[in-house]
């Protein structure tokens, strides 16, 4: 899949926010008056700059509005609505934190349960792909819940739970990864299988003499030499150095080394979860990881 910057920075920031505001929601770290808004101002400008950004991959960003009104079976449009109720009820929380110094707990739990609902319903608009076998994995949810949950906990300085999570999110990326390489083989999907040509067909030639809409947004190939470099960097940065950081004597500058390394890494991430997914159009086009 091309692995477009609106939604890659869609996934990597509202993750971090949502996963922010699930910590806040319950309390952790417990602020309160203007300490507490900075930690929700940084969490709502990560969620809603996450949401902003993923409608810049829109052809019509103006009609952004119409995708809450499929939500009995789009994932797209319960994503949505989810994230507008946590941001709602995490507003009004932190209205309460913030201003009258009251932490109406109830409201705080059911605001950290909307964010992770709200991180879920994004990781399920790529699970339900059946025409892209690496995402169409049962860990794929899993796997955006652990990097919220992780990155969110480093964001608000949980850190005995952010070392944890950390190892958890990058257990699941290296297995995600491993069984993701062998997913579109796993499937059965073959040109044979596309075209209902026979057990071995081969493309005389290509179906096209330029690029297409499919060929620019379905089909991108990246070889595998040069994902294994990246996969390494970006475990190196979103796991290893945060983790190493969070290991050693607080001081503001591990922590903020470990912040800035997290999110390159994530960043790293996401182009490879989106750059490495093939879609099964691509077969039809002769393209495979190199």
């Amino acid at each position: 899949m091309h692995p477009a910057k609106s939604v890659i920075l869609f996934t990597t920031l509202s993750g971090l926010g949502f996963g922010m505001l699930f910590w806040l929601g319950l309390g952790r770290p417990d602020v309160s008056g203007w300490v507490a808004f900075v930690f929700f101002a940084l969490a709502f400008a990560l969620a809603c700059g996450g949401l902003m950004a993923s409608t810049f991959h829109l052809g019509h960003p103006e009609r952004a509005w119409k995708a809450f009104t499929q939500w009995r079976s789009s994932w797209l449009s319960r994503e949505a609505w989810a994230a507008v109720l946590a941001l709602v009820v995490m507003g009004l929380y932190a209205t309460a934190v913030i201003f009258m110094d009251q932490r109406i707990a109830w409201l705080g739990v059911l605001g950290s349960a909307l964010s992770l609902v709200t991180v879920f319903t994004t990781s399920m608009i790529y699970t339900q792909l059946k025409t892209v076998p690496r995402w169409n994995h049962w860990l794929t949810p899993p796997h955006f819940l652990a990097y919220a949950l992780a990155g969110g906990a480093l964001m608000a300085g949980q850190v005995t739970w952010a070392i944890a999570l950390l190892a958890l999110a990058a257990a699941i990326q290296i297995a995600l990864w491993r069984l993701g390489d062998e997913a579109l083989s796993a499937s059965g999907t073959t040109l044979a299988t596309a075209t209902g040509l026979g057990p071995a067909p081969r493309a005389f030639e290509p179906p096209h003499t330029g690029s297409n809409y499919l060929t620019r947004e379905m089909v991108f190939v990246v070889g595998r030499k040069h994902a294994a470099k990246l996969r390494v960097i970006a475990a190196i940065l979103a796991f290893g150095v945060p983790i190493l950081a969070l290991a050693l004597p607080f001081s503001h500058l591990l922590a903020a080394i470990a912040v800035l390394s997290h999110l390159t890494g994530v960043l790293v991430a996401r182009w490879l979860f989106f750059a490495q997914a093939e879609h099964v159009v691509g077969l039809y086009y002769g393209k495979r990881a190199a």
